[in-house]
């Protein structure tokens, strides 16, 4: 059977179960949700960096998810594609992901169904070195244990949207099972580490990256606009993942969403003050985001 190994357990999240069980309880500690919920959820966006900083804004989403849905057939997963030099996006289509807490199994009649739409193509090698995805697969692991996922490398361009509203169209033609999308992305790097500092360095320029550039990010993703999405992220470096967010709001405006609920946008250098004392010049934005 085909196998996924992880690549990033032991550095953005524990490798041992049961050190991985202890900071999933950690995450689902810090996530706490004070925003009215929609009556049902058929879709979040994610980020993804290790756990110690993003992980209490992921697990917000799939806690929100949980709240209304205790059960969950498949999870759709649309990553970044940090190494993809492809133009479609790729899918993992057989097999199982391989977790600390155990293998996840992907939905392979899903997966074919998609393909089979030409939205996408069969690629499992090109996850092999790709994160984004896999540090969700263990808090699925975790709430939803008997989910299958379909994971999907999903570029920045005008065909993540167009999977976006084919996978909804799927979705909408499949009335018995639970399927939700979840799209994978940080937000603005911003410093000299990441060669991007427009309005400088130091604090008015960290300032700038959150409540300016990250907010117009997700101010067109609450907005269900995933082509302005695509647009902001090529001119202002907003997100890094911004076909996995245009692909997760496509499919959510074709099942019937309006709008998205903004449960958390933050950055590495709050999170670092807050749990170490300590602040840098560097800083990444995160937002967790359901429809």
């Amino acid at each position: 059977m085909q196998k996924r190994k992880p690549i990033v357990a032991g550095q953005f999240y524990p490798g041992r179960h049961d050190q991985c069980i202890d900071e999933v309880h950690k995450c689902l500690e810090e996530a706490n949700i004070t925003q009215a919920l929609p009556e049902t959820i058929v879709a979040g966006i994610v980020p993804h960096a290790g756990w110690t900083f993003s992980g209490a804004t992921a697990a917000m989403v799939f806690t929100a998810i949980r709240q209304w849905h205790s059960a969950v057939n498949t999870f759709i997963i649309f990553g970044a594609a940090h190494g993809y030099m492809g133009q479609m996006p790729a899918v993992y289509d057989k097999g199982v992901w391989a977790t600390p807490l155990g293998d996840v199994t992907i939905d392979e009649g899903l997966a074919g169904t998609i393909l089979e739409s030409k939205a996408a193509i069969s690629d499992p090698d090109a996850h092999g070195t790709e994160h984004s995805m896999e540090v969700q697969v263990p808090l699925i692991k975790y709430l939803f244990p008997d989910a299958q996922i379909v994971p999907i490398l999903t570029p920045p361009s005008e065909q993540a949207i167009r999977l976006g509203e084919i996978i909804a169209g799927l979705i909408s033609n499949d009335g018995k099972r639970k399927i939700v999308c979840i799209g994978s992305t940080d937000l603005t790097h911003y410093g000299p580490r990441y060669g991007f500092i427009p309005m400088g360095t130091g604090k008015e320029g960290l300032k700038w990256a959150t409540e300016v550039n990250d907010k117009q990010f997700i101010d067109f993703a609450l907005g269900m606009e995933a082509e302005k999405m695509l647009e902001s992220a090529a001119k202002n470096y907003n997100a890094c993942g911004a076909g996995a967010a245009a692909a997760t709001v496509a499919a959510a405006r074709g099942l019937g969403k309006t709008e998205g609920v903004l449960l958390a946008h933050t950055n590495s250098n709050e999170i670092m003050l807050r749990k170490m004392g300590v602040t840098g010049a560097e800083s990444v934005g995160y937002a967790a985001i359901v429809f």
